[in-house]
């Protein structure tokens, strides 16, 4: 049921006065734009992870200027998403997911038909630019268009639809990638945005009524500041952790992101314009609990899904479509599951105890890869990715419509912005993070930078260090990912949880 809370129930985090919405309309058709975006982002995402051998193989690409293929993207669209999602606040959440499909299919053609390694991560950022509109409005559109348990209902259907994408990507990318080559996959999803495109233009707007000044000081600083900050997580595993090109964009991202707060916070002190990120909302400890729970999702998750394909192609010799078809076991669940998870809200089961379970079977399942070897089975894989794939799937229903359901209605746009904020971040550090310490294990062993880079890329040969170098990744995830379970415990435990803003069903 398509409803929306009425102005007394848009409530201010901090108890200032509400910011009614525009009621939106076709409800249906939003659904269905939402749902193809969110089907579309996810398998170019985990398709491309299956092309990337491939993609350097053509263009002579190795190391952090292959991975930034996925890793640009990544960090264009996390820097990008929580401005995304306040613009859409203000001057329509359909707009701003009009301008970014896009600006995605525009980058995506571009993929396609790029001759060289800079170019193509050019124009992959330009895609994230443009998935950062799609994703942070097509969230908040649906939380302004549903609520109570049917806000419940459509964001499980949107982790099912965001699973179905990561379930097929590898799979369908696979396939295109052996058939008729990597090019195809990247002209087959900028089809579907097209589609989007035009679809968006059968939805109706939606924004808060009032129109306060843009934030610019504030966008600008946290763009600044979050892309700094990744690119020095790049540059550390390139350049060393204690180099200047690490430590200097280091700084200067840490100067920036409290230069942004302090603007935020000098914004809601003074009641001069609406900040992009209300830093009262990241000290609700149960908006905060689901956002660190988002994370850990990824965290536990990313860099499995990007690197096993390389694994698997490098040194177990399988095809890309073989690859493909082996990351199965790990998406399906992702897949079928998010519809238990929200049946089991709805019937009672606590939320928070699902996301916790889910980060704890994370950690187990990465904890089990560590019997990796080449030539292994799929058999010998299932169990380490069926767990990992329902750890992921049990939860990434239901964290949005329980984050949403803490913040205000005239907020949803920035809370939207901030969750996939999160997502994108992670993604980018995730994927980062992975391959630094993997290289740094291979580097080891090898004595060759040069080299360790190659054989991380999928060339054959040195299995025995690879995957050595895959074990030590493994077990460092486990460990984050189990501390990340205990912090969201913590931060969602009865007591510290405030009052939800009430809606109507």
């Amino acid at each position: 049921m398509a409803t929306e809370p009425p102005a007394s129930a848009a409530r201010e985090v901090g108890g200032s006065r509400p910011t009614p919405l525009t009621r939106p309309t076709r409800p249906t058709v939003t659904l269905a734009v939402v749902l193809l975006g969110m089907l579309t982002l996810p398998m170019a995402m985990s398709g491309t992870t299956v092309a990337l051998p491939r993609i350097g193989a053509d263009l002579g690409a190795s190391g952090a200027t292959l991975q930034w293929v996925v890793v640009g993207y990544f960090l264009a669209a996390s820097s990008l998403m929580l401005v995304a999602g306040s613009l859409g606040d203000l001057y329509g959440r359909r707009r701003i997911l009009t301008a970014g499909a896009a600006l995605y299919t525009a980058g995506t053609v571009g993929s396609a038909l790029v001759d060289h390694i800079l170019l193509l991560d050019a124009v992959r950022i330009v895609s994230g630019i443009g998935a950062a509109g799609v994703m942070a409005s097509g969230g908040s559109l649906l939380a302004a268009t549903f609520t109570g348990t049917a806000r419940t209902r459509v964001f499980a259907s949107l982790g099912t639809t965001a699973g179905l994408g990561l379930a097929f990507g590898p799979t369908f990318s696979g396939w295109l990638v052996d058939a008729v080559g990597w090019r195809a996959t990247f002209l087959s999803y900028a089809a579907v945005g097209t589609v989007i495109v035009i679809g968006t233009r059968l939805m109706a707007e939606s924004r808060a009524e009032t129109r306060p000044r843009v934030d610019k000081a504030g966008a600008a600083t946290f763009i600044a500041g979050l892309a700094l900050a990744l690119f020095a997580v790049t540059q550390g595993s390139k350049s060393g952790w204690t180099s200047a090109g690490t430590l200097l964009p280091a700084a200067a991202a840490a100067a920036l992101l409290r230069t942004f707060v302090r603007v935020e916070q000098r914004l809601v002190r003074t009641g001069s314009g609406r900040p992009i990120l209300d830093p009262r909302l990241t000290r609700n400890p149960a908006f905060l609990g689901w956002a660190v729970g988002s994370f850990g999702l990824g965290a536990g998750t990313t860099g499995v899904l990007t690197f096993l394909p390389t694994y698997l192609q490098g040194a177990g010799g399988t095809s890309a479509r073989a690859a493909g078809l082996t990351l199965l076991l790990m998406t399906g669940p992702i897949l079928a599951l998010p519809p238990l998870g929200a049946r089991l809200v709805n019937r009672g089961v606590p939320a928070r105890h699902l996301l916790v379970l889910s980060l704890l079977l994370i950690a187990a399942g990465n904890a089990w890869l560590t019997t990796l070897h080449p030539g292994i089975s799929a058999t010998a894989l299932a169990g380490p990715l069926l767990t990992i794939g329902a750890g992921q799937g049990l939860s990434i229903g239901i964290i949005d419509a329980q984050a949403m359901s803490m913040v205000p209605a005239s907020e949803v746009g920035m809370a939207s912005g901030f969750l996939n904020t999160v997502r994108g971040g992670t993604g980018a550090v995730m994927l980062t993070a992975f391959g630094a310490i993997m290289l740094t294990a291979l580097e080891s062993r090898l004595g060759s930078g040069e080299l360790a880079a190659h054989v991380q890329a999928g060339a054959a040969g040195h299995t025995a260090e690879f995957t050595s170098a895959w074990r030590v990744t493994l077990w460092t995830v486990t460990a984050l990912t189990t501390a990340l379970a205990a912090l969201v415990h913590r931060l969602l435990t009865p007591g510290r949880t405030p009052e939800r803003p009430r809606t109507t069903t």
